[in-house]
């Protein structure tokens, strides 16, 4: 009795689609860093390595708050003056990522290219 009840057991856990390694970490987002200084961002294009998921840490040394903007991203979020925020994305597909900041578009543009 006990044998066909740890095999129920074993069953049961099998079709609840329990992941396997679900007590492994999952991969940590590797991290890359832009600066917002003089209403420009630097550096002005980022390669991230495609089909991962990235840290962007974005640092504004200016004076006054910028806002890091992508369409093609689906992010927007604010940096306040003389901080620093991180914003999370991927994985990306291969392919050019535009951002800009909302306050200053003339001046602060850059992008994300993925390869």
């Amino acid at each position: 009795m006990r044998r066909a009840i740890r095999w129920l057991a074993v069953l049961l856990l099998l079709a609840t689609g329990a992941p396997v390694g679900a007590d492994e970490p999952a991969e940590e987002a590797q991290e890359f860093h832009l600066v917002i200084q003089n209403h420009r961002f630097d550096p002005t294009e980022l390669v991230v390595p495609a089909g991962k998921r990235v840290k962007l840490v974005i640092e504004n040394r200016d004076a006054t708050p910028e806002e890091f903007e992508s369409h093609s991203l689906k992010r927007e979020k604010v940096v306040a003056a003389n901080s620093t925020i991180t914003v999370l994305v991927g994985p990306l597909a291969a392919g050019s990522y535009d951002f800009f900041g909302d306050f200053n578009p003339k001046t602060a543009t850059g992008k994300l290219v993925a390869r």
